[in-house]
């Protein structure tokens, strides 16, 4: 396969990861989770999120989105979510197959919720009628490429918080929100209140493997069960463990393997966008601020473009693309490909 701008699930994995797999990879250790490795990265998750979190690894995004929101609801409750959030567009009702939630959806112009719009589905309380609204759910970055400020989930633990609910983060991304934003993971997420994080590392340079990260521990109530329930316990967990150590902790230049990926794929991001500036046949949707780009162009010439490089439509209808830079993006890459998106304009 050429190397596009589909995904950054598309990209290989980084080699302090395998090296890892590979160190990890000596005599025999207890399964499901009761070895030294887990033990040392689950200690390792608490330096970096604070002493109170605990983390459950799983096999992808979904599960660690579906484990999340299970530690938060019950059937008759509610999540409310942007319409363009990854768990009502993409995880095929998985939340509401297993935990039997509801979504309540709300239309936002840049894939961000402020507290307005959420005030908007808070409402039914204790009425047996209505599902109860129990979580509010955010992705960061967004999966428009928008970016949440400290400031902007605050306000939403807040307000989650006064009617007694709790915040989420799926954090697919975080690492690209970090650099972006100049922050920690922990000033981004416990220091904000949120409650339970979705921390992903497979767009960002691991070979597989999720984690469901509980910051409040009230919430770290028998997920081990649940986390067996939903198909989600890896028997060999180790080599998901050793997986987020190298990315937290191997260093280069005195920056940490996440840092140092995120920081490329952004970079490759911005490079593109300023490239875009002078094709003036195309638009950019959204604010480019981490690792993807939106643009609207002729659909005669995406689709062209489409034969050369993989690459999704975004909305169709609209004939807007969706192109995404990985940690392995070149910046020879980026200058092929608005080369043969110049061709295609001829």
């Amino acid at each position: 396969m050429k190397r596009g701008f589909g995904s950054d699930n598309h990209s290989g994995i980084s080699p302090e990861v395998l090296r890892a797999i590979s160190e990890a990879n000596v005599e025999h250790a207890l399964a499901y989770g009761d070895d030294e490795y887990c033990a040392r990265v689950s200690q390792l998750f608490k330096e970096t999120f604070g002493q109170q979190a605990s983390v459950y690894f799983v096999f992808n995004g979904t599960g660690a989105n579906v484990l999340n929101i299970d530690a938060m609801c019950r059937s008759h409750h509610a999540v409310v979510c942007a319409e363009t959030a990854h768990i009502n567009v993409d995880e095929c009702g998985a939340p509401q197959r297993i935990v039997g939630c509801k979504l309540l959806t709300v239309p936002t112009p840049d894939g961000k919720l402020t507290p307005e719009q959420v005030r908007t589905q808070l409402h039914g309380f204790g009425f047996e009628h209505h599902s109860q609204p129990r979580a509010i759910s955010i992705t960061q970055s967004s999966e428009l490429g928008t970016l949440y400020t400290l400031d902007e989930i605050r306000a939403l633990a807040d307000l989650a918080h006064s009617y007694n609910m709790y915040l989420h983060v799926d954090g697919a991304r975080l690492a690209n929100a970090a650099v972006a934003l100049g922050c920690s993971f922990k000033e981004m997420t416990t220091d904000q209140g949120v409650d339970c994080l979705s921390f992903g590392g497979t767009k960002n340079g691991l070979l597989m493997g999720e984690s469901a990260v509980i910051l409040n521990p009230e919430l770290d109530v028998e997920l081990k069960y649940r986390r067996k329930q939903m198909g989600q316990l890896c028997s060999k967990m180790r080599f998901v463990a050793v997986q987020f150590e190298a990315y937290l902790t191997a260093m280069e230049d005195g920056k940490p393997l996440w840092q140092r990926n995120a920081e490329h794929s952004n970079r490759m991001a911005q490079l593109l966008y300023k490239e875009l500036q002078s094709v003036p046949e195309v638009r950019v949707m959204y604010p480019v601020q981490v690792n993807s780009v939106f643009a609207q162009l002729p659909r005669e010439v995406w689709r062209a473009l489409q034969e050369d490089y993989f690459f999704y439509d975004w909305d169709e209808a609209a004939d807007v693309v969706r192109w995404m830079c990985s940690f392995d993006t070149t910046e020879e890459d980026i200058h092929n490909f608005v080369a043969a998106l110049r061709k295609r304009l001829k």
